[in-house]
């Protein structure tokens, strides 16, 4: 089994990944922010971009979108840890 995905750090490490490959995608990659929330089962990912940004992060019926929570989904399979993506809008992440 791959060392990364079964270390602690792991959740981290998929915050990291999800938040450089939106930086890649949106207009305004300074505006990402991606915040971990870790329950007994699950972690979720909440994922901020910026208002101009939604609809490049979402993509055409959602297929973007779609794309990140597959590749959240093929590093869950990967752990015993259930991961979700959330796309939060609103205030800024403090």
């Amino acid at each position: 089994m791959n060392d990364a995905i079964d270390s602690p750090a792991a959740p981290g490490a998929l915050q990291h990944l999800v938040a450089g490959v939106v930086r890649l995608l949106v207009d305004n990659p300074d505006a990402v922010e991606v915040t971990t929330e870790t329950g007994p089962g699950a972690t979720i990912l909440r994922l901020r971009v910026a208002p101009s940004d939604i609809g490049k992060l979402i993509g055409k019926q959602g297929r973007t979108v779609r794309s990140l929570r597959t590749l959240v989904s093929a590093v869950a399979n990967r752990s015993d840890r259930l991961y979700e993506l959330d796309i939060v809008d609103g205030d800024p992440i403090p």
